[in-house]
């Protein structure tokens, strides 16, 4: 199969339709659909239809029908999530969802970062965040970096799914591209049990098991449990994650309230990111290691809702969330020996001719054994007579503790206002959080197998302890963060088929860092007080043009603040190993993004559903991590104007055999002002190692093309099959945001893009019983070889996978910097096993 950078070749065959064309399209699909759809519908005779509502607020009671609603709200339900194709909820909203795409920076399946619209969830620090998550009205962003770690979301527990797409402001902060709104299931709406269990390829295996329940006197109960261990596809990447979920109500006819928790405990390898040649010999390998994250989460969330009356519906909630995080990382020390200017002395030199050194320490290597560089790495540390970073190794160890606290609580209005039906919601919410932070590096030596053995001494000589002395790149920081948030939405029907909606919340967010190494007034110290505040409005209106087209139109804007990490992170003088290294900086501005979007929906004959619809989202004052020479390293800063805009089609059908969809999204997503960002990797880079961006050019990462098909057939009471695939185009690099990197062949490696690709996957399933299900899936069905990310950075290895002391050169002359594109390699074929047995339903 060819490597990522060789498919490039064949990627530029789909060429950009211009805007121009776009709205000319979607101005002729707006006047033809409607005549097509009321001619379809009048051939098919009168379609008895179902009214489907949508959750518009964070918090549940403020719904409205989906026709009323100004935006095109993608839905999946309990069915959709269990399907033996999601593995997880990020790769399930990768499979069945428009607009979304998946990239596997670290290379763990529950730590993709998930895009919609060009715009990022992710669990990872330093990945720039535009999507707010909430579970059961709890804002899962995390305050420290707005990640979401997807290993506490509790997946089999998760009922319903809505993803709102643009800039929602009544979803509070992060929502500038989009909100996900999770409710979790009960026992008045998930009675019974199930038991299921999976194994597959790469030694995965998963047990999962839920029971729901209720009684005459109104009580209501439900628990899941999962367990998940694989050993990863590529070398030393095994994954280990378990999850709990709870809930016990009560409810009667205009009263529910619950108690639910969630605890999660996790052990995550993410090997990252491969350099090319390195990728072309072991499609398996990893650059170094360990690459390792623990996570251990508890979430309790009690939630009360009151129909007062037929008009007047209240709801609140009050949640603590704790969260604890652990990261071991194996990585290259960019300081490490420079054997140009350090060279063995002669007895050196001896003892490495007659051990036959190759530049690794062997096994049980120590300063007796291997005189050199061990010998000398530890002698530096000893005798303090040379830098001690001349170890080719480091071990970067982080620390968090976070605890999340807050409540919120909205009442809704119904009814008429001047004649006219309307909704009328309001609300309030407060979020805080205290985290605590530490980071320390550990130098160390890279072996064969690309993982580090570290040095066990002091600068004193006297054993190492936990905090990974003697590198005095440590951070001890506390952080707190408040918000407060008032909000309001109206929804006023002004004719029966014509639907306003004024809505905006009103944010004052304050973080206040406290570094405790260093103290505040001293040269280099994270205090800092910073407090941002801003109202989001949006304005939409929906149409009901014909019985089976509707009309949206809307335009919104929304807000992020910078989180401790990014305002502790944003000097290019003194770049950060995310998330192991910080620096006092001066404060970030806060992003605003506006959203302007129109579309057309409905439904034609034989229940086809249908989309289309233009979007264009403008950010001001973005945040943007630049990437360093050196790999890992960067820094965030306000990068001015970004914009993403585009155009979906979507069409979908469910009949009595055959259940089908299919949708297409081109994404435009560039830079909107010129900017100068460090980019040495890059080829283009001038003297300083810096790159120039001028408005146009396209964001890293984003493709812009996006299409997705799948087909389920019931073949028969009993068997059911499906077929998917999903198509993306190329993207820039990390690195090549200007997209000039051409490389030579010696000091520039690879192209500097990921190449296009296309996915197919094939299920099956047996229902042998109303109780039991057997079921099979491949994924990557033709063992296709793709990258979804990548990233222009200096390589410290040979093609051969050799260390070089910098600076790294690709014959050892140490004349120059040989720098390369790395990519996040996608799973190679994967097919997984399956039974499930339900009882009680």
């Amino acid at each position: 199969m060819p490597a990522p950078q060789r498919a490039h070749a064949h990627s530029t065959a789909i060429h950009a339709p211009r805007p121009q064309q776009l709205a000319l399209a979607i101005s002729a699909i707006c006047l033809a659909l409607p005549a097509w759809a009321a001619n379809a519908d009048a051939d098919a005779g009168p379609v008895m239809q179902t009214v489907e509502v949508i959750g518009t607020t964070p918090l549940a009671g403020a719904t409205l029908a989906r026709d009323q609603v100004a935006a095109h709200v993608q839905h999946l339900d309990r069915s959709d999530l269990a399907a033996p194709a999601s593995a997880n909820l990020p790769d399930a909203l990768n499979r069945k969802l428009a607009s979304v795409t998946i990239n596997e920076v670290q290379g763990n399946p529950y730590q993709p970062d998930l895009s919609f619209r060009g715009y990022t969830a992710s669990p990872l620090l330093g990945t720039p965040q535009g999507l707010a998550v909430y579970l059961d009205g709890v804002r899962m962003n995390q305050p420290f970096g707005d990640v979401v770690s997807w290993d506490l979301i509790p997946h089999n527990a998760i009922a319903t799914l809505d993803l709102l797409p643009g800039s929602d402001p009544l979803f509070g902060l992060n929502a500038l591209g989009g909100a996900l709104a999770l409710r979790s299931k009960d026992g008045r709406h998930d009675a019974g049990s199930t038991l299921q269990l999976q194994a597959g390829r790469y030694g995965r295996k998963e047990l999962a098991y839920e029971h729901g329940g209720h009684n005459d006197a109104g009580w209501h109960w439900y628990t899941a449990a999962n367990g998940y261990k694989e050993d990863g596809w590529r070398v030393a990447s095994p994954t280990r994650l378990g999850q709990w979920f709870g809930k016990l109500g009560w409810a009667d006819r205009a009263t529910d309230i619950s108690l639910s928790s969630a605890v999660s405990s996790s052990s995550l390898t993410g090997n990252g990111l491969q350099e090319v040649r390195l990728l072309e010999r072991d499609y398996a390998s990893v650059y170094t290691r360990p690459d390792q994250t623990h996570n251990h989460g508890l979430l309790l969330n009690l939630q009360a809702s009151h129909r007062v009356s037929q008009q007047l519906q209240l709801a609140a909630n009050a949640y603590y969330r704790r969260l604890h995080s652990d990261t071991l990382n194996g990585d290259m020390n960019d300081d490490a020996l420079d054997q140009s200017v350090y060279q063995p002395n002669a007895a050196e030199q001896a003892a490495l001719a007659a051990a036959g050194y190759t530049g690794y320490p062997a096994k049980g290597a120590t300063a007796a054994n291997t005189p050199f560089p061990y010998w000398r790495c530890v002698a530096n540390v000893l005798r303090k007579d040379e830098p001690a970073e001349k170890c080719n190794g480091l071990l970067n160890r982080s620390a968090s503790q976070q605890h999340n606290a807050g409540f919120s609580a909205q009442a809704t209005v119904s009814g008429d206002w001047a004649g006219m039906p309307q909704q009328f919601t309001a609300g309030m919410a407060l979020d805080t959080s205290h985290t605590e932070f530490r980071q320390s590096s550990q130098f160390g030596y890279l072996n064969p197998d690309r993982s580090i053995t570290p040095v066990d001494f002091y600068a004193d000589g006297s054993e190492i302890d936990d905090d990974g002395k003697p590198v005095d790149a440590r951070v001890d920081l506390a952080g707190r963060t408040r918000t407060a948030s008032l909000y309001a939405s109206q929804t006023l029907s002004l004719y029966p088929t014509l639907h306003l909606t004024l809505s905006g919340r009103y944010n004052r967010t304050s973080v206040h860092n406290r570094d405790h190494l260093t103290p505040g007034g001293a040269a280099g110290s994270l205090d800092g007080d910073h407090r941002f505040s801003r109202f989001n409005p949006a304005l939409g209106v929906s149409w009901d043009m014909a019985p089976a087209a509707h009309f949206y139109a809307r335009v919104s804007e929304s807000s992020r603040t910078p989180t401790a990490i990014e305002l502790g992170c944003a000097d290019p003088a003194n770049p950060c190993k995310l998330p192991n290294a910080m620096a006092g900086d001066p404060p970030l501005r806060q992003v605003v993004t506006r959203t302007q979007e129109a579309g057309l929906r409905g439904t034609l004959a034989r229940g086809i559903d249908w989309n289309a619809s233009l979007f264009s989202a403008s950010n001001r004052d973005d945040i943007q991590f630049v990437a360093d020479d050196s790999a890992g390293y960067g820094y965030f800063r306000n990068v001015g104007n970004t914009r993403r805009r585009g155009l979906e089609l979507a069409l979908s059908g469910k009949s009595t055999q055959l259940d089908w969809s299919a949708g297409y999204t081109y994404l435009d997503a560039t830079f909107r002002s010129s900017e100068v960002l460090g980019g040495a990797a890059n080829s283009s880079a001038n003297a300083d190692g810096n790159i120039t961006i001028r408005s146009g050019d396209r964001l890293p990462l984003i493709a812009r093309h996006n299409f997705k098909a799948s087909a389920e057939w019931h073949a028969s009471a009993a068997w059911t099959l499906e077929a998917g695939m999903r198509a993306v185009s190329s993207a820039n690099a990390r690195g090549n945001e200007n997209g000039q990197h051409q490389p030579d062949g010696v000091h520039y490696l690879g192209s500097g893009r990921m190449a296009g690709y296309a996915l197919f996957d094939l299920s099956a399933s047996y229902a042998a019983s109303t109780q039991w299900q057997w079921f099979a899936h491949v994924s990557n069905l033709f063992d296709r070889r793709y990258a979804t990310a990548a990233q222009l950075n200096a390589t410290g290895l040979t093609a051969a996978g050799n260390f070089i002391a910098r600076p790294f050169s690709a014959s050892g002359d140490n004349q120059s910097v040989v720098h390369s594109t790395f990519y996040g390699p996608g799973a190679p074929r994967t097919i997984v096993l399956g039974v499930r047995y339900s009882y009680g339903r």
